[in-house]
């Protein structure tokens, strides 16, 4: 049976992206930007769903539990004319945490951590932040949650939960997977075992 057709949205830009912080499973709320990126990816999902033939109501609606993945969720279900709050989460999707570091900004990162970081460059798959998760570790969930999903679906959740989706799709090799680029205002058609972009 071939997997279910997945249409995915990284959430929108938020305060703590626009600083350039690590969030991980902390949140910090959308940007004016992040709340229209949610608004355009609701345009381009109507713009698939009708060039497919179906109808908006032919998908299960899933969220990553965190507020920024929920928010713009609500966003672009309400842009849909669909009821904001009629969505399903599931913590599978949520953030891979990095522990420790998480709000804190690339280069206070740089400044006292230059080896660790340089060791995550050499192996991101497997790297692992202090009291974090390393991507091999986020992959066990997301294929968990990726295991049982039974129908076509409207996903909602973060950029490193995209990377591990990438991987338990075999779309690319972890390594590979590990620094893909998952933009904003954005949705990625996962079908089969390929991978589309729409802007």
């Amino acid at each position: 049976m071939p997997a279910p057709l997945l249409y995915y949205v990284r959430h929108g830009e938020t305060e703590w992206n626009a600083q350039g912080r690590l969030q991980g499973q902390h949140d910090s709320d959308l940007t004016a930007c992040g709340q229209a990126h949610a608004v355009r990816s609701g345009e381009i999902l109507r713009d698939l769903v009708a060039r497919d033939g179906r109808g908006l109501a032919d998908f299960d609606y899933v969220s990553s539990p965190l507020g920024r993945a929920c928010a713009t969720m609500e966003r672009m279900r309400a842009s849909l004319g669909l009821d904001p709050h009629d969505y399903r989460t599931d913590a599978r999707l949520a953030e891979m945490s990095f522990g420790r570091w998480e709000g804190v900004a690339y280069p206070e990162l740089r400044a006292r951590a230059r080896d660790v970081l340089a060791a995550r460059e050499r192996d991101k798959w497997n790297f692992k932040p202090p009291g974090g998760e390393s991507y091999a570790d986020l992959l066990t969930r997301v294929r968990a949650w990726h295991d049982a999903v039974t129908r076509d679906s409207v996903v909602v959740a973060h950029g490193g939960t995209a990377r591990a989706l990438i991987a338990v799709r075999a779309i690319a090799a972890p390594e590979s997977a590990a620094i893909a680029d998952i933009q904003h205002g954005v949705v990625y058609a996962f079908a089969g075992q390929g991978l589309a972009r729409y802007a």
